[in-house]
């Protein structure tokens, strides 16, 4: 008899093991080995000796079962970090890299013209900081627009809206660059205006005429960008990046080590690269790269027109606030005593961190793609999982770079100058430079996920409105000439006193966020836009 129980609570435990979906037999062979080897105990109780077999193993049982829960609800979080990380990285992965490639282009520009002399350091700084960074801001942000609608439209399977998405885009931008063009033209009254030196500002002025070309492709190249994007095809980009940058570098040595054309020709092949770039794009779209998402062009692109350019301004108007900020810390720290030692110091942590900011960046493109995604497929929790798992790995990315400031902060600027004063002036700022790099490890990933992933860009460019310019540029101003704190005093201002609060703004939204209103929200947002002729 004790033989047929025994039998029988093998059969059953193995029966239950068998149907909860264990991931490897091993397991399961082992769980039953043991259970093979569990004596049956009968106590003298009366009660005891009259329960069935079946009642007998209820206890055994439900422990088992709790037990596989727990190891399943384990092993599906790791499992479902694994599967995000993975997505996430084939987005983050070579839109970091086609990022650092674009802005190296920038980098490389200023590296040569460090080498010429302050002077043109501080000229090509100006033009690439203030003049083409005010306008490669608003044009940024207003291709963003672009990751809500494509992203969205590709989650709920609207292929053929992402082509005609993107063309509205190319006009819209494109008329903006032609009102933004008086910018360049008088690039060299509105910097003496401003306070700059005047030596500084002339020169300034002639490179911002050479950088034309520049200013017009980022109306093509921003929304290419983006369309690839939405589709997971950053690999392409990241190719087509590496040729550019190979180009740039070529051209720079060209033109200024065997031409002798000096600080123009270090503009002047800023042109080159980001063409090639624009037609590397386009060349792979139009020959067959996305049969799906393109299909020509097409006279749709002419309709709704006015709806695109209010979304759009709004993404612009979210990203250039915060984009301008920085550039406006140049400006201000150029009214300084000694304003040229500290423009160039200030001038080289800038780009230190917008080369660290393209990392952040390809999270934010990356987690709004995966976020609007999501929610175009009416997925609320995997959105506000993407967001976790994002957030997570570019704050542990944003820690590890503040290490390597922090260890490194008296050889940060070897190779934008061989200035002895300039070297120690940007020691001197790289604690903030740390600091500013950590905080913007988190805040882009966020504006990502409310903005192009849920499609707020309003109430992000309100936000960033008064954290950057109504707390942030005071505070900063205040520090600076008021406590006579000089550029320290103005960038922790405007780092801890803006940077610092929207971060935490943005950090208590998210959390707050309804994740399966905004899937709804999402699916509207489609059925409109598909329905815009």
């Amino acid at each position: 008899m004790r033989m047929q129980e025994k039998c029988e609570l093998n059969l059953s435990v193995y029966i239950y093991v068998l149907n909860t979906d264990l991931e490897t037999p091993l397991l399961s062979l082992s769980l039953f080995l043991s259970f093979s080897a569990l004596p049956i105990s009968h106590k003298s109780n009366k009660k005891q000796k009259n329960m069935s077999g079946k009642e007998a193993m209820v206890p055994l049982l439900k422990d088992l079962d709790r037990k596989v829960e727990e190891d399943d609800i384990e092993l599906s979080l790791s499992r479902k970090v694994w599967i995000e990380s993975k997505k996430l990285w084939e987005i983050a992965g070579p839109a970091i890299f086609s990022r650092v490639a674009s802005f190296s282009m920038l980098v490389i520009t200023q590296a040569f013209a460090g080498h010429l002399g302050n002077l043109e350091l501080a000229a090509i700084s100006i033009a690439n900081n203030v003049i083409v960074g005010f306008d490669f801001g608003l044009l940024l942000g207003m291709a963003s627009a672009l990751e809500t609608l494509c992203g969205q439209a590709f989650g709920a399977k609207k292929y053929y809206m992402l082509g005609v998405y993107m063309q509205r885009s190319w006009i819209v931008l494109f008329l903006c660059c032609v009102l933004l063009l008086p910018l360049y033209l008088f690039a060299s009254p509105v910097l003496t205006l401003l306070g700059q030196p005047k030596d500084v500002a002339e020169l300034s002025g002639v490179v911002s005429i050479y950088l034309i070309p520049l200013h017009f492709s980022f109306a093509f190249q921003f929304p290419l960008q983006r369309f690839l994007q939405c589709q997971l095809k950053n690999t392409v980009t990241a190719l087509i990046s590496l040729v550019a940058l190979a180009v740039h570098v070529i051209v720079s040595w060209l033109f200024v080590y065997k031409l002798h054309l000096g600080v123009i020709g270090t503009a002047m092949t800023l042109n080159f690269s980001w063409w090639v770039l624009v037609f590397g794009h386009l060349g792979y779209i139009i020959f067959g790269g996305c049969p799906l998402t393109w299909n020509g062009f097409s006279i749709e692109a002419f309709s709704g027109l006015w709806d695109f350019t209010k979304l759009s301004a709004a993404s612009g108007v979210m990203l250039c606030l915060e984009n301008w900020y920085y550039r406006i810390l140049i400006l201000m720290t150029g009214n300084l005593k000694n304003a040229k030692i500290a423009v160039d110091a200030l001038s080289i942590c800038m780009t230190i961190n917008g080369w660290e900011m393209m990392i952040p960046l390809a999270f934010f493109a990356a987690t709004g793609v995966r976020v609007a995604n999501e929610l175009g497929a009416r997925n609320g929790k995997g959105a506000k999982f993407a967001t976790t798992v994002s957030v997570t790995t570019s704050v542990i990315i944003g820690l590890l770079f503040w290490v390597l400031i922090i260890l490194f902060h008296d050889k940060l600027a070897w190779i934008f100058s061989s200035s002895e004063p300039v070297l120690k002036a940007v020691d001197h700022l790289s604690i903030l430079l740390a600091f500013t790099v950590l905080l913007n490890s988190v805040q882009p990933v966020l504006s990502g996920t409310l903005s192009g992933g849920c499609g707020r860009q309003k109430y992000i460019a309100y936000i960033n409105l008064g954290c950057y310019y109504l707390i942030g540029l005071p505070l900063g101003f205040l520090m600076g000439w008021s406590f006579h704190f000089g550029v320290m005093g103005i960038w922790a201002g405007m780092i801890f006193g803006g940077t610092a609060i929207q971060t935490l703004i943005l950090a208590i939204i998210t959390i707050r966020c309804n994740w399966d209103q905004e899937a709804e929200k999402a699916y509207l947002l489609v059925m409109k836009w598909s329905e815009v002729k």
